[in-house]
C-alpha cells in the first residue's frame, strides 16, 4: 500500500509537472502570438506610411510635370487648355486633372494669368476664369463656393457684370488687359486650369 502511495504521488508529481510544461508552452505560443500581431501592426502602418509617400510623391512630380507644361505664378501652376468647352465642361477637365478653373487672387496674380493668356492662347484671348454667380445673382464666389475678395470687371466701356441672369460665368480677356466679363456659361471659351502647390 505504501509503494501504491508513493507510485500515486509520483504519478501525481509527473502529471503536474508535463501539465506545468504544457502550460509554459502554451505561454510561451501565446507570448509570440502577441509579440507577432503588434509586429504585423507596427509593419501594417509602416506599409501605409510609405504608401502615403509614394501617392504624395507621385502628385509632387505631376504637379512638377505640369509646372513645367504651364507656368507658376505666386503659389500656383497654371496650365492652358487652348480647345473652347463650355464653362462646366472646361471645369471638369480642371477637375478631372487635379485641380480647377483659375480664380485670381489679387491684382498681381491677374496680371500674371493675363500674361500667361496672351503667350499660351492668344494675345486676343478670352479664357474662362473659376468665378460665377450661378447660386446667387450678383454674388461672385470662387470653384468652392467662397465669395472672391477680388474683382477685375470692365466697368469703362462696357459696365461689367451686365449680364443678369443670362450670364452667370466669368470670363477674363487679353484683350481688355486682364480685365473681367460675365458671359452665358453655354459660351465656348479656352480656359486656364490652376492647382495649388504644397
Amino acid at each position: 500500500m505504501e509503494y501504491r502511495g508513493v507510485c500515486l504521488v509520483l504519478c501525481l508529481f509527473c502529471f503536474a509537472q508535463v501539465t506545468f510544461q504544457q502550460n509554459g508552452k502554451k505561454q510561451r505560443q501565446s507570448n509570440k502570438d502577441v509579440v507577432s500581431m503588434k509586429m504585423y501592426e507596427d509593419l501594417k502602418k509602416e506599409v501605409q506610411n510609405i504608401w502615403q509617400e509614394v501617392n504624395h510623391l507621385k502628385e509632387q512630380q505631376s504637379l512638377t510635370t505640369l509646372c513645367m507644361k504651364g507656368m507658376k505664378i505666386h503659389n500656383k501652376c497654371f496650365l492652358s487648355f487652348t480647345e473652347a468647352k463650355a464653362y462646366h465642361q472646361a471645369s471638369d477637365v480642371c477637375i478631372a486633372q487635379g485641380g480647377t478653373l483659375s480664380a485670381p487672387e489679387n491684382g498681381d496674380e491677374n496680371d500674371s494669368l493675363y500674361d500667361y493668356v496672351r503667350k499660351s492662347i492668344h494675345s486676343n484671348a478670352e479664357i474662362w476664369i473659376g468665378i460665377n454667380d450661378l447660386t446667387t445673382e450678383g454674388m461672385w464666389v470662387d470653384m468652392t463656393g467662397t465669395k472672391v475678395p477680388f474683382k477685375n470687371w470692365e466697368t469703362e466701356i462696357t459696365k461689367q457684370p451686365d449680364g443678369g441672369k443670362q450670364e452667370n460665368c466669368a470670363s477674363l480677356s487679353a484683350m481688355a488687359i486682364g480685365k473681367w466679363s460675365d458671359k452665358n456659361c453655354k459660351t465656348e471659351l479656352p480656359f486656364v486650369c490652376q492647382f495649388a502647390i504644397v
